[in-house]
């Protein structure tokens, strides 16, 4: 996870996929450590690594960071009255690096709340496994007789404690949620987010696609405290896309998002040690199928 020499800006921080850069000199008091603190603007560069099973993968996807990035900006774009982190260039004093201007977003730095706002729309992934053995999903009881991949009587809200880098998240019950935000903020980002997902389930269905589930980031605005939408935002990477076609014909696999890799790094790999590299087809077939996505949410 190199980072980049970008001209006018000091790397801060990297996660399994995105990076973050403040405006240069931004410096500790020692003088030499980039600092999120205390930066009207920063910059968050999508890279083409890919992350399952919470390990970042060999080799990338290739354009991938570029993807999900034009689809966040659209996804924004659609979700009107909805705040969001995003900052106009043309009202900033600062620039988007040319290098990484396909990719790059500038934003306003928020307090971030510790919760992963997962809605589910639909019966699929460890929702399933759950629901088979115990008739739930995160604790939450559904009607008998459901079946892999049905469509759920009304989407559910299941937070998640959101871990430090290398390590798990943990669903959370929404009672939890509360004692970690407090009762306002936990149903706002409740209410969010499932408000979000209508929305935007609608749309996606309207381009012949199913959004099954997705998760969200939300943090405060750090002037007036507003909950605002930040990170990504309904992605190949953070959601799970299907084909409306191949949906009503039966077929609950055609995915448009990372399943491709998880299923092949679940048929070859048992999750001790470092995973092994990604087959030059599985990345291939990947990339296909994120452009493949955007192509049909946005047209272009």
């Amino acid at each position: 996870m190199s980072a980049l020499d970008l001209p006018g800006w000091s790397h801060a921080y990297s996660g399994k996929v995105r990076d973050l850069y403040v405006p240069a000199p931004v410096v500790d008091s020692v003088g030499d450590v980039a600092t999120l603190d205390d930066t009207s603007h920063l910059l968050v560069v999508a890279s083409d690594r890919v992350s399952a099973y919470d390990h970042v993968l060999e080799p990338g996807i290739p354009g991938k960071g570029a993807l999900l990035t034009q689809l966040s900006l659209w996804w924004f774009a659609q979700l009107d009255g909805v705040p969001n982190h995003l900052v106009a260039p043309t009202t900033a004093p600062v620039t988007l690096p040319e290098q990484v201007r396909d990719r790059a977003m500038l934003v306003a730095p928020l307090d971030m709340y510790p919760v992963e706002c997962v809605v589910r729309g639909y019966l699929v992934g460890s929702g399933w496994a759950e629901y088979r053995e115990h008739g739930t999903v995160c604790g939450i009881a559904l009607p008998a007789g459901l079946q892999s991949g049905d469509r759920l009587p009304e989407p559910i809200y299941t937070p998640a404690y959101k871990a430090p880098l290398g390590e798990h998240d943990e669903n959370i019950s929404y009672e939890r949620t509360v004692e970690l935000v407090g009762p306002e903020v936990a149903a706002a980002l409740r209410d969010t987010s499932l408000e979000i997902y209508r929305r935007a389930a609608v749309v996606a269905e309207a381009r012949g696609v199913v959004l099954a589930d997705t998760k969200f980031e939300f943090g405060a605005d750090r002037s007036t405290g507003a909950l605002t939408l930040g990170d990504e935002v309904l992605t190949s990477d953070s959601s799970r896309y299907w084909d409306a076609e191949a949906y009503s014909s039966g077929d609950r696999t055609a995915s448009f998002d990372k399943q491709i890799v998880r299923d092949w790094l679940s048929a070859n790999w048992d999750g001790e040690g470092t995973p092994p590299e990604l087959p030059a087809e599985i990345v291939e077939r990947t990339a296909a199928r994120y452009r493949e996505l955007i192509e049909r949410l946005t047209g272009r």
